[in-house]
């Protein structure tokens, strides 16, 4: 009966967390209350305190159930795959991004509510903060690998490794901003994997 119960629990818990996710979507963080949440889940808002203290805490439960693009995942394979080529380990680090999208619903909704639904203000500044952080460490990868392909002799002369991954990052962020926006698919979907192949042709000696 214990397991039923711790069973019924996270299936009740991952309930709310879709529930939470989609009137985010639909209202925004800000508008939304725990009582448009608990209307959307169809249970008590007394039944969401039980599992979550608070807004925020949901909203983190929420981003911690995927692992979101240039937030979460930014692990060391960009740095060792295809080792004698790092410009094409960052492009195709980038693709899998893009992919990542296009695969997983979830993922691509919250980061959409990341992206365009949420103000980081009050309580929710401490997010903004953890982004921010994860782009500084972001930034230093993608120089190391920068660094890497200067030393395989593969960059344009007088490029600087440093430079490189701050316009890398700028891109991709931008990029990943019109992509989200691109709901038709009409500018910038359909273009992403084009895009991202220019960005890294450019940076290769010829």
């Amino acid at each position: 009966m214990a397991r039923k119960t711790k069973e019924d629990t996270e299936l009740t818990r991952q309930h709310l967390i879709r529930a939470a996710r989609e009137a985010f979507l639909r209202r925004g963080v800000s508008r939304t209350t725990m009582e448009h949440i608990a209307s959307e889940a169809g249970v008590t808002r007394g039944a969401i305190y039980w599992h979550f203290g608070s807004k925020i805490a949901l909203f983190q439960a929420m981003r911690e159930q995927v692992l979101l693009p240039l937030i979460d995942r930014m692990d060391d394979t960009l740095l060792v795959e295809r080792a004698g080529d790092p410009l094409a380990s960052i492009e195709s680090f980038l693709y899998d991004i893009v992919r990542t999208l296009v695969d997983s619903v979830e993922t691509r909704e919250t980061y959409e509510i990341m992206m365009m639904k949420c103000e980081y203000v009050d309580e929710f500044a401490v997010v903004l903060q953890q982004i921010l952080s994860t782009c500084s460490g972001i930034e230093g990868k993608l120089t190391l690998a920068y660094e890497r392909a200067r030393s395989h002799g593969q960059l344009q002369p007088g490029y600087d490794p440093s430079q490189l991954a701050t316009d890398t990052h700028l891109f991709f962020i931008g990029l990943l901003h019109m992509w989200v926006k691109d709901t038709e698919n009409v500018w910038f979907r359909h273009r992403a994997t084009d895009l991202i192949r220019s960005h890294m042709r450019l940076r290769r000696r010829a």
